[in-house]
């Protein structure tokens, strides 16, 4: 039986001993505490010599892995000193320590989808102690903190990249050692209390906060739930009393990179020595290459533990809004306090303006969870400009406002930014944007076509004027205003899988001849029809999707269909409620919206509390599966990512929210009443004879609804 002997500066209360088995070798393993007395920890370094296989050396503070290979602190100097003079071999387990640290950061964004450091905010207690770990997760966020030069010095600033690590390291922390800073902080009340403040702070904004083995609780002393509630601790070797201290302050997720493959927690010390003894191997012929090996054969991983007992996993997300009339702008303080005080020709004028004005944080957006499990977090990030005002400037104006956006998203820690309703001012449906944004975007035109339809499917079932068959096509007629655009192009071919007559409108002949072409070689018993007039067969249409906002093709309500259901997929909408109530035997929806899985909250957007516009919620289904790419971009929407978002929507709790109409939610009763005066009006028009002799007779009614 090989003996291990971890002589600790650590407290004494954590001793144990016991008899584990580690690579076909039986060890008797002894952890003898100290309390921080490295006088009594030298009398046991001389006691063990000779009595012991392997001396490991814990709670140490090792030296720094970056700036002078000999900077180390003085404690960890004289140790190094005494081991040296045993017969007995000794490791400190820096080597493994230094291979974990890396492994850890590189293992787990691998086996989580190979993305779950992407854009993450971090902060560093000790960027110097940590710095593999810093050289590591740097290759996946920009978003690093690192609170040494506060912590060690007591100066007010912190490091925000490898770089500035790396400068301090070579050179300035050396320089430091040297002045008294620490002692004129602490000196200036006012000065430590900002300190204190603005490292909190630092903590409560980060996704993930890095905390050193070495003076663990005195690194988290002013931490409580407030800094460290739903955060993700990296640290190392951690033993059920820090577990528990972590828990008690709500950390969602602990990674220790010390791999648990015994019985008892053990640090990376007596890991070393166990690997040296059944390698054969001394201090000085032990090398990386081994260590690596072993970590590979025997799958030692780094521990991930969920303190609650439920896994847990938050992604992040942006998306832009924009005011989608100048009243919008009215829900913004200050020019609500305008707006009370200046006449409506100087809101023209601060409109204007509003279009200039730079990116903002509207509101952060919580409490969504999907069923799966896995949360998504996200804030709403607004322009200033209205439609109008972004297509009275050209496609340049909008997208470098975009870019700004995408900037403070990714601050933020924003993982994919959505950017929905925004496409015809930016020329190309987000081609440029997605080219030098900083995160992976999406327009969000996928789920909007999929939810516009979804809402239509569930409006012509509930009016149940149009004979459905189960397994058969819809006998009735369809028509899409706007065909060739990115939403307009997607209803047009998701409508020729349902109707067995599609009607497109469009200014674009080319396009719409190429449209069609593309649809009947992709659908089967369908006849599609194209025309540049909206009024050429409007009369005839049930169901009528317009995706255009220009004005010459606009549709007139008084000249469709009794039952006709329309769907507006338009923001802002094309039509008002004046138009609604011209033709109350006509349905009109707004598109779909999308009620969010969870409790979600944030700041008004001109919809009922949990719902969400299907651009916004594409951006949230996308976070919440891990895609963090760019997906809906570009004029020409694929079908298969129509049908893949809608999927992955119904994967992840998303459901239709009641379908809206022109004046909120739509009841039962609105489409009973709307199907009476429907078809009260298709009976009066059997009567009337046209003068050439044809009767105005539109499809026969069904009398009861059928299900599909």
């Amino acid at each position: 039986m090989k003996t291990i002997v971890n002589i600790s500066l650590g407290p004494s209360k954590d001793d144990y001993e016991f008899n584990p088995r580690f690579m076909g070798k039986n060890f008797r393993i002894i952890r003898i505490g100290t309390d921080n007395n490295i006088e009594r920890m030298a009398d046991l370094l001389e006691e063990w010599d000779n009595k012991a296989d392997v001396i490991g050396l814990g709670s140490i503070q090792f030296p720094f892995n970056i700036g002078p290979k000999n900077m180390a602190e003085k404690d960890t100097q004289t140790l190094y000193q005494l081991a040296g003079k045993l017969t007995t071999p000794f490791t400190t387990g820096d080597s493994l320590r230094s291979v974990g640290h890396e492994w850890t950061i590189r293992h787990l964004q691998y086996s989580f989808g190979n993305n779950y450091f992407n854009n993450s905010r971090v902060a560093f207690f000790s960027g110097m102690i940590n710095s593999n770990t810093a050289a590591a997760i740097s290759e996946y966020t920009v978003n690093l903190k690192f609170c040494d030069p506060i912590i060690e010095h007591g100066i007010p600033k912190f490091l925000n990249s490898i770089d500035d690590l790396k400068l301090y390291a070579n050179g300035l922390h050396g320089v430091l050692k040297w002045v008294p800073t620490r002692a004129i902080s602490n000196f200036a009340m006012p000065l430590r209390a900002y300190n204190e403040f603005i490292l909190q702070k630092a903590i409560q904004q980060a996704n993930i906060v890095v905390v050193p083995y070495f003076n663990f609780y005195k690194y988290l002393q002013n931490c409580g739930f407030k800094e460290l509630s739903g955060k993700t601790v990296i640290t190392a070797t951690a033993y059920d009393d820090r577990v528990k201290f972590l828990k008690d302050r709500g950390v969602d997720v602990i990674i220790d990179s010390t791999p648990k493959i015994l019985e008892n927690v053990v640090g990376v010390s007596v890991l070393e020595a166990m690997i040296m003894v059944a390698l054969g191997k001394t201090p000085d012929t032990l090398t990386r290459d081994d260590l690596l090996e072993v970590i590979s054969e025997r799958r030692m991983d780094p521990r991930v533990i969920y303190p609650s007992g439920a896994k847990k996993r938050v992604n992040r997300f942006a998306f832009v809004v924009h005011p989608l009339t100048r009243d919008y702008l009215k829900k913004f303080k200050p020019v609500e306090l305008l707006s009370k005080l200046a006449p409506t020709a100087r809101l023209d004028t601060v409109e204007k303006l509003m279009a200039y004005s730079p990116p903002f944080v509207y509101s952060k957006v919580t409490g969504i969870k999907s069923p799966t499990g896995v949360e998504a977090e996200g804030w709403l990030i607004a322009l200033g400009a209205t439609p109008q005002q972004m297509l009275a400037h050209s496609p340049e104006f909008t997208n470098s406002r975009l870019l700004k956006a995408a900037k403070i998203a990714r601050g933020l820690g924003a993982q994919i930014i959505g950017i929905g309703a925004l496409t015809k001012s930016m020329g190309d449906a987000g081609v440029t944007v997605a080219k030098f944004s900083d995160l992976p975007i999406t327009t969000g035109n996928s789920y909007s076509a999929s939810a516009a339809l979804w809402a239509t499917a569930e409006a012509v079932r509930k009016m149940g004027l149009i004979e459905m068959t189960k397994g058969k096509k819809l006998k009735g007629k369809t028509m899409v205003i706007g065909a060739t655009g990115a939403v307009g192009s997607v209803c047009a071919k998701l409508l020729a899988t349902a109707f067995e007559e599609v009607y497109m409108v469009d200014s674009h002949d080319a396009k719409l001849l190429a449209l069609r072409e593309s649809i009947l070689d992709e659908s089967e018993n369908v006849s599609v029809h194209i025309t540049t007039r909206i009024d050429r067969y409007l009369s005839d249409m049930d169901v009528i999707v317009t995706a255009s906002g220009s004005e010459d093709q606009i549709l007139d309500v008084m000249k469709v269909k009794p039952g006709c259901v329309i769907t507006d997929v338009n923001r802002p909408l094309n039509f008002t409620i004046k138009d609604a109530k011209k033709r109350p035997d006509v349905l009109i929806i707004a598109s779909g919206e999308i009620a969010l899985p969870g409790q979600p909250e944030m700041r008004n957007i001109g919809l009922p509390p949990g719902v969400a516009y299907a651009s916004l919620a594409e951006a949230i289904v996308l976070a919440l599966e891990g895609r963090f790419e760019n997906f809906s971009v570009g004029k020409n929407i694929q079908w298969e990512k129509v049908s893949e978002i809608y999927k992955m929507g119904l994967k992840h709790g998303m459901k239709l929210s009641g379908i809206s109409g022109l004046e909120g939610i739509l009841k039962d009763d609105d489409f009973i009443r709307v199907r009476d005066l429907a078809r009260a009006a298709r009976r009066i028009a059997e009567k009337i004879i046209s003068p050439d002799g044809n009767a105005c007779k539109g499809p026969e009614p069904a009398e009861t609804e059928s299900d599909e």
